[in-house]
This record gives C-alpha cells, structure tokens and sequence, in this order.
C-alpha cells in the first residue's frame, strides 16, 4: 500500500472511533473516573490496559493494512480502540482526538546504563520475557556511570508526526501531541543494572553505598525534570497513569499554561517492586525517603505496582499528594483496605492468573471480585480495579472478554443484588 491507500484505511478506521468517541457514555465515564479520583466515587471503576495483542486476534480485526510505519502504528492504536469497544467492555474512555507523542530525546528510565543481561522469552510471538543481569555497581567508582540524559526536542520529527497524523486523519479525529509524564522507578533500573539478589543483598551489608546509588539516581531523576519542566516538555491532561484512569478535576493547577506545564499540574507515579521484599522499616529507608523528593513536586500520585503494600500503607501515605496505592495481586486485602480506608483509591489489581491456566473457570473470577468489592464496601475504600500484567490468555481472547463482562457487571450493580 502507498501513503493514499493508508490514508484510506486509516480515515475508515478514525470515522468509526469518531462515532463511538461522540457518544454520551464517553463523558458519563470520565465523570465517573473525576469522581472516583476525588475519593467520592459513583461506583467502581474498571481498566484493562495490559493485553497480550499477539494472542487476541479476531476476523484479522487487528491487522495493520499501511505500509508506512508511522502511520501502521497509528492504525494498529485506532484498531485496538475499536476492538477494546467491542470485545473488552470497562471503563475505557474512547477520545475524539488521538494522543501523539513529541520525539523528546533522553526520558528513557535507564540514564545512559545499558543493562547487560541474558533472555528467556515465554512466547517467541510476544508476551514477557524472563531476565538474568549482571551486576555493573561493584564499587564506588561505578556510581560515576549514572548520568543525567541530555533532554530536547527534536522539532523536525515532531512536526513530521504532526502533519502526517493530520493529513491521515482529515479533521476525523484531532491530533494532539503530547509532552513526557515521567515517573519515578529507581528500583527497576537498579535491579537491571545489578540483579535484584546483589542489590537486595547490598541493603544488608553495604547499606551506605546503596544510599550513596539511590541519591546518585533520584538526583538524576530530578534534574532530568527540571529539564523536562524547562524547556516545556511536561505532559498535560492524561487520560492514563499507571494503567488507571487519570481523569481529574483537580489538575492543573492555577497559574497553569498549555504551552509549558509544571509538575505540579499533572500526576506522576511509581513503584519499587523489588523492596517487596524487604522490611516496611527498610522499604521506607532506601525508597519513601527519597521517593517524598519526587512526589511532592507533582499535583497527583499513584503508587505501587506488584510489591505487596499492604504492611507499609502508613509509610507510604506520607508520600505527598499520593491518590491512588496499588494492592496487588499478593497483598493481603484485608489488611489493606484497614489501611487504606477511605483516605486513597484501593486500586486493585486482580490475579491475571485466572486468565492464563489450562482451564477458565468464570465463576472463580467473579468470587475473587466480589470479594474485593464487598471488603472495600465495608471498609469504605473507593475502589478500581486494574487488570494488569496479563501476558497471556492462553489464546483464548473470550477469557479477557468474558473478565471484562464480570468485572464491569460487579462493578455496576447494587452489592446487595449480586
């Protein structure tokens, strides 16, 4: 296909998520989302964000037909929209504009440190991998190999994307380009700069000089953004943090400008999956502590990821203006919604295991929901839940489909009806 015939394609493609995008449920949901987000929910919300593309394939629905590959990723987003509006029923909000990225230079999370490593792949189509990483932090010198990335704009690109995406959309859907969200993940770097043993290990027994990384790597982080907050490069108005809705009445903050957002107006996230499993005393010590730095520059916050938080909510409730904690699959509910109470979003993130095992047993989907949904019911904990880290279906899309009927039918009714 040549740039007319993609065109084409992508034009029929945008004319029905245009049509989907104008319907009146997609401002009912994103009122829902400001509710739930303001801690006052109408009822809880529903988002699957990790989906495994490579097994979901349908009637050829997710086939890319453009040849040019800028605009087959751009068509590859518009099918996946319109296969989610049809198969995977949540709280999803369809846009009447599509989200572009500026070609910014240097926000990639690894600072210049190319982790050295060995791979297994789970499925040579796609899916997760599994990591062995050799440990590049032996002494002090090697502290020296952090760096703060050069960060700019590259004005060229971003115009070509724009102007691609507009004469390929045709006024169909608006194209909005879209600065960096950061977030802070120096546990994740570190743990594939050394390995998550030799890091762990270290809080024990040389625990000063993994203070002196983290301050090398949180210094980074911060002054990578200033440089972002600078020169403009700041993300605005997201739909998305942390595969949960981010739709908010609370942000920006006054004083704010479209063409150059603060910190402060938008929401950042983060996590620190290895400290799991450590202490809530040591997980405070070499992450909260630093992490405060981070968060308190920013309106809005969601924290956590697969680590259990549920013996540590009070340490990280003082991270400034967190809104949302992860409780992940292997935390202990109870615990968590004790802690959590009504003071933040309990985003939940059920086990994407149910999906993936030799057999679907539907009915083992809606107990583990429902369980959640009546302990944040007694507790009065505003309530999402967040499907995430789902790498396979064990090609079965009807399971994902199926999941998100449950989800969205525990969610929608009346506790006492269910």
């Amino acid at each position: 296909m040549g740039i007319r015939e993609d065109q084409k394609t992508l034009r029929e493609l945008a004319t029905q998520v245009a049509e989907i995008a104008e319907l009146a449920v997609q401002q009912e949901k994103i009122e829902m989302w400001k509710s739930l987000n303001r801690l006052d929910p109408v009822r809880p919300m529903v988002l699957v964000n990790h989906i495994p593309w490579h097994e979901m394939q349908v009637n050829d629905e997710l086939t890319p037909r453009s040849s040019e590959p800028f605009l087959r990723r751009l068509e590859t987003n518009l099918r996946r929209t319109l296969y989610s509006w049809r198969h995977l029923p949540t709280d999803r909000v369809v846009e009447t504009f599509v989200r572009i990225p500026k070609a910014i230079h240097g926000t990639a999370e690894n600072l210049g440190i190319v982790p050295v490593e060995e791979q297994i792949k789970a499925d040579p189509a796609g899916g997760i991998s599994s990591h062995s990483y050799t440990d590049q932090f032996e002494n002090e010198d090697d502290l020296e190999k952090i760096k703060t990335p050069e960060v700019f704009l590259d004005e060229k690109e971003t115009a070509r994307r724009e102007e691609m995406a507009r004469d390929a959309l045709n006024g169909i859907l608006d194209v909005r380009m879209e600065g960096h969200c950061p977030r802070f993940t120096p546990w994740d770097r570190i743990a594939e700069w050394r390995g998550a043993e030799k890091a762990l290990m270290d809080l024990a027994v040389r625990p000063d000089f993994m203070h002196r990384l983290m301050r090398r790597v949180t210094d980074a982080f911060l002054n990578r953004l200033d440089s972002l907050e600078t020169k403009g490069l700041l993300g605005c108005d997201q739909a998305i943090v942390k595969n949960s809705g981010a739709f908010t009445d609370e942000l920006p903050a006054d004083g704010f400008t479209p063409d150059k957002p603060r910190a402060h107006d938008i929401w950042s996230s983060g996590m620190a999956q290895i400290l799991g499993s450590v202490s809530p005393e040591m997980h405070d010590e070499f992450e909260i502590e630093y992490a405060m730095e981070w968060y308190g520059r920013f309106g809005l916050n969601y924290y956590g990821c697969c680590e259990p938080l549920h013996d540590r909510i009070g340490y990280v409730a003082r991270l400034p203006n967190v809104r949302k904690i992860s409780v992940s699959p292997w935390a202990e509910q109870v615990q968590a919604a004790e802690e959590i109470g009504a003071r933040f979003v309990f985003s939940r993130k059920p086990n994407p295991a149910f999906l993936a095992g030799d057999s679907w047993n539907p009915e083992r989907v809606r107990a583990d929901l429902l369980e959640t949904r009546r302990l944040c019911e007694h507790h009065g904990c505003p309530l999402e839940f967040i499907l995430q880290d789902l790498s396979t279906v064990a090609y079965q899309p009807q399971r994902l489909w199926q999941w998100c009927e449950i989800a969205m039918e525990v969610a929608g009714r009346d506790i006492d009806d269910i």
